[in-house]
């Protein structure tokens, strides 16, 4: 079975890529992020009719999340218990969404940005960390991966220039003990082995074609889980060329 997730910065804008994706590497399972837009706006029905079964969760054009299945698509579950919200009135965002497909637990995660240090972003980043621990605690005997843009680099080589983002978010201390603690937990990394290199590249000034970006996009598994994996690749044909998304995807196969 193949897993692979993907921060596709909006499924309208690209659709085909997807569907492309999809049969080059004979995906079984998608997760998407950032989505941007809401399901009965999704353009579904060449999905549908390659056999694939989709459920979304978004709200127009921010944030949103989809997983993509041909072999199942049970249980889902919108946002995970004591999921913190953002915004003035405070809500749930869509960033999170759950599903069993081929026996497998999946989330699609799109962890909050955090902006700033000290912007209350960066707050309900950490905030929405700690809520995601607490409920992947029960998920650990299950077949269950977290899959996602976790918006955080947890060792200095996932950054292109560790010095120029030492101050920024996605290298403080506390982002990188929140992604460790599920690493404390029972949970493992699995692509790092398999699939060395950046995940996420900026359009500004030619980042990917230099090589400058960030390996934030990751598939954190239960032991169970884990102990499938046979490999894993980084997707970074499909980073460059007009009209790309400014993250690759991940990959990850299973015996």
């Amino acid at each position: 079975m193949r897993i692979a997730t993907w921060n596709v910065n909006s499924l309208r804008s690209r659709i085909d890529r997807v569907e492309a994706f999809l049969e080059r590497h004979d995906i079984d399972v998608l997760a998407l992020q950032e989505t941007k837009a809401r399901e009965d706006q999704l353009p579904l029905m060449g999905l549908q009719g390659r056999g694939y079964e989709v459920a979304a969760a978004g709200t127009n054009q921010w944030n949103g999340v989809a997983i993509i299945s041909r072999v199942g698509l049970e249980d889902v579950q919108v946002g995970f218990d004591a999921m913190p919200g953002f915004g003035d009135p405070v809500a749930a965002e869509a960033r999170a969404i759950g599903a069993v497909c081929g026996g497998v637990r999946l989330w699609s995660l799109y962890v909050p940005n955090g902006r700033k240090v000290d912007d209350p972003h960066y707050a309900y980043k950490l905030a929405w960390l700690g809520a995601l621990r607490e409920a992947a605690r029960n998920w650990l005997g299950e077949d269950t991966a977290l899959v996602g843009d976790w918006n955080i680099a947890p060792l200095d080589e996932d950054v292109f220039d560790i010095a120029q983002f030492r101050t920024s978010t996605h290298v403080t201390a506390p982002e990188r003990a929140a992604f460790q603690a599920f690493l404390e937990d029972g949970y493992a990394e699995v692509t790092r082995a398999h699939a060395p290199g950046y995940t996420y590249w900026d359009y500004y000034r030619q980042r990917f074609e230099r090589d400058r970006g960030l390996k934030i996009d990751f598939v954190l598994g239960s032991p169970s889980f884990a102990s499938r994996v046979t490999g894993a690749f980084i997707d970074r044909d499909e980073r460059a060329g007009a009209g790309a998304s400014d993250h690759a995807p991940v990959v990850v196969e299973l015996d």
